[in-house]
């Protein structure tokens, strides 16, 4: 399978950000059209069929991301390995 190069992936999840915000204060057929090609070149981009695993899988994939990195599925306070005494 080809990988979407980091840059566009950074690229596409900052867009469907911004259109999510557009599509809660406007909400217009042209913004929903708008998210509906992202979030499609999201999925094709990762390989995957929905919107949330394509968010998930373009940020696995982006610059600073670890292995292990579960920052996406749980809050920042929790993902952190706090050491044993």
């Amino acid at each position: 399978m080809l990988m979407a190069h980091p840059a566009v992936l950074s690229g596409l999840v900052e867009r469907y950000w911004a259109l999510s915000v557009l599509d809660a204060g406007e909400g217009t057929s042209e913004v929903r059209r708008q998210m509906e090609d992202v979030v499609y070149t999201l999925c094709v981009a990762t390989g995957t069929s929905n919107v949330d695993a394509a968010l998930a899988a373009a940020r696995h994939r982006l610059p600073g991301a670890g292995t292990f990195d579960d920052s996406v599925l749980t809050p920042a306070a929790e993902a952190v390995p706090q050491p044993q005494p």
